[in-house]
């Protein structure tokens, strides 16, 4: 049975001014009395979550598809104009691979035409980050990006930029949305184009970007010695493709092998699962390649290249995938060292992670007397953070432990494109001092202490699953445990009312961020659980960060394995297991 305010809904849109596909799909699903489907797709709005609309692509309210899209669309172009109400008002538009990308793209640009805004649309499929550096460098007011990112391929998405780059913050956001939902009917799009106002842009945006990108390098000398490192590099059927083999040529990589049977790119993503480099299995064909050819390094941008997973040999000579934090910390300290040894450490420079990015970060950054700010998960706080703090403080890099760097600033959001480079080049450095990256990996974790993080997640979907994730968290914050794994509980930081409670003396602080659900405990050992129901997808993941000192490399294994085993405590004690 549907709910009734539900099947009003339905019906609006069987009745509205909806094309005959829309409404046959919907018919079709009512006579097959799909109803749980139907109640899914029509429950609620589309809404804006950390990364702008994402959703399964269909018929229905809660679905990506050129009506909900429109509306946002709608709703932004308003917002726009009551912005910036003197101005001429530009925007930048790219796409990705996914099916339907390229429709929604042109949807969206019409519908900006439609409003006289200016519209800068990329002539065939971007990386995400080119998007970002796009909307600076023609000077527009906002962007859009249409991907879902590493999400399975029912899914699109819609990602909304200002204008600094970065994806809409506060209040933007929220504003944004109050227009969208000012949107009561369809017939208040502008459907209709004035092809007058869309200018195809491509390659000048192309050479610009990679400009930015080479000035980056900071170790060509190393690069030179070590040109041929033997990478392989993988698109998994993404937008990757249309850049990072050309910048790794134009850094001075020689030996490059691209993963031939991922590198067109295709929305059904036919050689993987899930096209997400945090996955094995989504890397197996560029491990394959690089047992063959005897690899250095192993790098696979997502479909839209916003994100890059790595993999290298381990002390065993095994090829082995490093996670975000361990990618992210490397890239922190090989940063730090080389604007160190290029005299280019002033005082003034600062990094960023995220709350739920390893701590190992923050002691690199110590040891280099480089600031370091902590932000809410989602690259948008990394920019503004960057925004805040320009001509005052010089930015190096940051990252995020799901796989996202951003190096410079010159873009304002993650970007796999400049992080492909600068790991390669990393990866030359360490070769150039007779050392694999991993190894590279366990002399830092010498000097700082051995890190290790692990990320458990649970999908929960639908209506039912946003409640069992909501249920889950009520349930932490009102029974908290005392202990974790043998160590007692010392900190609970609950994000969502800003508070941090300091649990031996029973003081409470006030956090300085903004409001979000995640919630942390911290115990006496050092490690760290977070909670956080992702904002982009039906999941609510756990975050768990343990350490110990590693007082020499032969001691690897060892610490390695007490790590492993107070990891599975902590999951037995937490119940996520």
């Amino acid at each position: 049975m549907i709910d009734t305010t539900i099947r009003q809904k339905i019906d609006s849109w069987l009745t509205g001014n909806y094309d005959a596909a829309t409404k046959e799909e919907i018919s079709g699903m009512l006579e097959r009395n799909e109803h749980e489907a139907l109640s899914d797709a029509f429950y609620r709005d589309l809404e804006f979550g950390t990364g702008g609309l994402r959703g399964i692509m269909g018929a229905g309210s809660n679905r990506m598809n050129r009506y909900t899209l429109g509306m946002a669309t709608q709703g932004l172009c308003n917002y726009l104009k009551q912005n910036f109400p003197d101005e001429q008002v530009k925007v930048a538009i790219a796409h990705d691979c996914r099916n339907n990308s390229d429709k929604f793209a042109r949807i969206a640009a019409e519908i900006f035409s439609a409003n006289d805004i200016k519209v800068y649309l990329f002539e065939e499929l971007r990386p995400t980050p080119e998007l970002s550096f796009a909307i600076r460098h023609l000077g527009c007011q906002s962007g859009v990006v249409v991907t879902a990112s590493h999400n399975p391929k029912e899914y699109n998405g819609y990602k909304v930029y200002w204008n600094d780059g970065a994806q809409v913050t506060s209040p933007h956001d929220k504003n944004i949305i109050s227009e969208v939902n000012k949107i009561t009917s369809i017939d208040k799009v502008k459907f209709d184009p004035k092809p007058e106002n869309i200018e195809m842009i491509g390659k000048e945006l192309d050479e610009a970007y990679m400009e930015r990108v080479l000035d980056l390098s900071i170790s060509k000398d190393a690069i030179k010695r070590q040109h041929d490192l033997k990478i392989v590099y993988s698109s998994i059927h993404g937008t990757g493709i249309t850049l990072v083999p050309e910048v790794l040529d134009r850094f001075g990589f020689t030996n490059v092998h691209v993963v031939q049977e991922q590198a067109e790119p295709n929305g059904n993503f036919p050689t993987v699962v899930y096209p997400n480099p945090e996955e094995k299995e989504a890397m197996t064909l560029a491990l394959n390649k690089a047992k063959e050819i005897d690899a250095d390094l192993v790098m696979a941008t997502d479909p839209d290249s916003d994100r890059v997973g790595i993999a290298v040999r381990n002390l065993k000579g095994e090829f082995v995938l490093l996670n975000g934090n361990q990618t992210g910390a490397l890239l922190i300290n090989y940063l730090l060292q080389a604007w160190q040894s290029a005299g280019k450490l002033t005082g003034k420079e600062f990094v960023v992670k995220t709350i739920v990015t390893t701590d190992l970060i923050k002691d690199i950054a110590e040891s280099y007397n480089v600031t370091m700010y902590e932000t809410l998960t989602g690259f948008k706080y990394i920019a503004e953070v960057i925004r805040e703090l320009e001509g005052k403080e010089v930015y190096i890099g940051g990252g995020e432990e799901s796989y996202g760097y951003m190096i410079g600033d010159f873009v304002r959001d993650k970007d796999g494109i400049s992080a492909c480079a600068l790991i390669a080049e990393m990866a030359a450095v360490a070769k150039d001092k007779g050392l694999s990256l991993f190894e590279m990996m366990v002399e830092m974790y010498e000097k700082y202490g051995f890190y290790k993080e692990e990320l458990v997640s649970f999908t929960k979907k639908g209506q039912r699953g946003a409640e069992e994730i909501q249920q889950m968290m009520a349930d932490m914050r009102s029974n908290p445990p005392q202990s974790i794994a043998g160590s007692k509980v010392v900190e609970i930081n609950d994000y969502k009312v800003s508070t941090r409670k300091l649990v031996l003396t029973g003081e409470e602080q006030k956090l300085k961020l903004e409001s979000s659900n995640v919630l942390q405990y911290l115990t006496e050992d050092g490690s760290k659980i977070s909670a956080r129901p992702s904002g982009t997808e039906p999941k609510i993941k756990f975050y768990i960060s343990v350490n110990e000192p590693l007082k020499s490399k032969d001691d690897f294994d060892k610490v390695e394995q007490q790590l492993n085993e107070k990891i599975e405590q902590i999951l037995v004690d937490l119940k996520l297991k």
